[in-house]
């Protein structure tokens, strides 16, 4: 039986729009398992996005429990969250979210200087990442010199470098045309096969969804479906 990661059990999740209260997510219980390539998708305003913002510890719930490696994290205060994303969750952000200042290998290696890794040691992790998501030669480029598509990978590098225990994507393939989706793609599916990284993705895009190997469809914030495909 699969190692549970995260597990969202009954959560709420209600924003303040003026005098009204929008709840974005409603009651909503589920379970995120070691191995997963999985995809939250469903219409705008479905709250998908919210559902992975509270799964990375960047939201919290209205009401509900989150709990990540058997912990619940739903009472920590912002500092305590931090050090759990920083050391246990990797995000890949729409935008990219690279530091303009930095090289490709400095932006990869950043959450691992973070955690106190040793500059040799990161170079050597880091570099060896790099070489595997296709940017060998590249690591003293920074982000202006470099594609969307390329920028992605410095993206993916900066996730899984430190060694997570899930990555989180938040629309991966919306910044680049389809043939570059494609590629980051393939690359994500042979980090979770080699790898065995976990990964979650929050998507409306078909060839994201045709990809993942679960599918779990919300709306209106509540649970649509959950299908796990062989």
């Amino acid at each position: 039986m699969q190692d549970t990661i995260i597990e969202l059990g009954g959560v709420t999740k209600t924003y303040q729009q003026g005098k009204l209260d929008v709840r974005a997510v409603d009651a909503l219980d589920l379970k995120i398992r070691a191995g997963d390539f999985a995809v939250l998708c469903g219409p705008s305003g479905s709250g998908k996005t919210t559902v992975l913002n509270m799964m990375g510890l960047l939201d919290a719930p209205t009401r509900g429990t989150v709990t990540f490696e058997g912990r619940d994290v739903s009472g920590l205060s912002a500092a305590q969250r931090a050090t759990v994303r920083r050391d246990r969750i990797g995000f890949i952000f729409q935008a990219y979210n690279l530091i303009p200042v930095l090289t490709a290998m400095e932006n990869a290696e950043f959450i691992m200087d973070l955690q106190g890794v040793p500059r040799p040691e990161r170079r050597v992790r880091v570099g060896q990442i790099l070489t595997d998501v296709g940017l060998a030669g590249l690591e003293d480029r920074r982000p202006d010199e470099l594609s969307g598509g390329q920028q992605q990978r410095v993206a993916i590098a900066r996730a899984i470098a430190a060694g997570p225990a899930v990555v989180l994507a938040d629309e991966p393939t919306a910044n680049v045309d389809s043939e570059t989706a494609a590629t980051i793609l393939d690359l994500m599916e042979t980090l979770n096969r080699e790898r065995g990284v976990t990964f979650v993705f929050s998507s409306h895009d078909s060839l994201v969804i045709e990809r993942a190997g679960r599918v779990v469809r919300l709306r209106d914030g509540h649970l649509e479906s959950d299908e796990a495909r062989s």
